[in-house]
């Protein structure tokens, strides 16, 4: 089985790289050899070229920042990608998949861009998706709980087009269920952590099969973090009572446990690794 075949589609080269940095380097302040990142996405199936064009993009879009020794190259996270590697360990680790926390606060962000302000509106809405946001309708969208929407936008320099409210309450006619149902895909979310379910079923725990421990715990991590990420952490008392994510975290945890020593190990002989500045 391939890494491919483990998560459905096939996770983009950046969203793996990401995710072994997070594994390896989050927290450690070290940077990773290119020779070593080659050989252990070789054994993903991912080439050689496509590894160097993904360090090299990432490095323009300021997540990667080079580190020469000698005739070595060695890549650690920058500040920015830092960031989003926190973030994606905290909505792994401690946010979860199941939110039972819910204190029925929403925060609301209505706006109204220019027609040829195009760039800006993508930007927008792929911020408030990867924040948990989803369109109610036509320039207001919502998202469970308190979202740090000056956070969200920071840097595409339109807080003047912005109306953001927090603590509203739905009231009749309308209720939380609806609001949830229009302003999110809750059928797809639900048959994403079943497709994940299935994917990671008994017989392709991460101990078995021919994938080396390394390339089934990044394999697991990556389709893990981008089912999460599809999930807006919608209220648990407001979906249906066999929603799966519970039973989907369940199972990541698991095998997360049973892959991380192993991964380890493997991880010890197999990188090159250096120390380097907190960025």
């Amino acid at each position: 089985m391939t890494s491919s075949d483990q998560a459905g589609s096939a996770p983009r080269p950046q969203s793996l790289m990401l995710t072994f940095f997070g594994i390896h380097a989050l927290g450690r302040d070290l940077a990773l050899s290119a020779s070593s990142l080659i050989e252990v996405f070789g054994q993903a199936g991912i080439t050689e070229d496509a590894v160097r064009s993904t360090l090299t993009r990432m490095v323009k879009r300021g997540l990667l920042e080079r580190h020469r020794r000698g005739r070595k190259t060695y890549f650690g996270p920058t500040a920015r990608a830092t960031r989003v590697l926190r973030d994606g360990h905290d909505r792994i680790w401690r946010t979860g998949a199941v939110n039972r926390d819910w204190d029925g606060t929403w925060t609301l962000v209505g706006f109204s861009l220019p027609e040829a302000w195009r760039s800006e509106r993508h930007d927008l809405r792929s911020r408030l998706v990867w924040s948990g946001f989803g369109p109610l309708q036509n320039g207001l969208w919502v998202a469970p709980g308190t979202v740090d929407v000056p956070e969200v936008v920071a840097g595409l320099g339109i807080e003047a087009c912005l109306k953001v409210f927090q603590g509203a309450t739905a009231v009749a006619p309308t209720d939380a269920r609806t609001v949830l149902h229009t302003a999110f895909d809750v059928d797809s979310v639900a048959k994403g952590y079943e497709a994940f379910l299935a994917r990671w079923s008994t017989d392709d725990a991460p101990d078995s099969g021919e994938m080396g421990a390394l390339v089934r715990q990044l394999s697991l991590h990556t389709d893990w973090l981008d089912q999460v990420r599809q999930d807006p952490h919608l209220p648990a008392e407001h979906l249906p009572e066999d929603w799966p994510a519970a039973r989907a975290e369940e199972r990541f945890h698991e095998l997360a446990r049973r892959c991380a020593e192993p991964a380890r190990r493997e991880a010890a002989g197999a990188l090159d690794v250096i120390a380097v500045a907190a960025p």
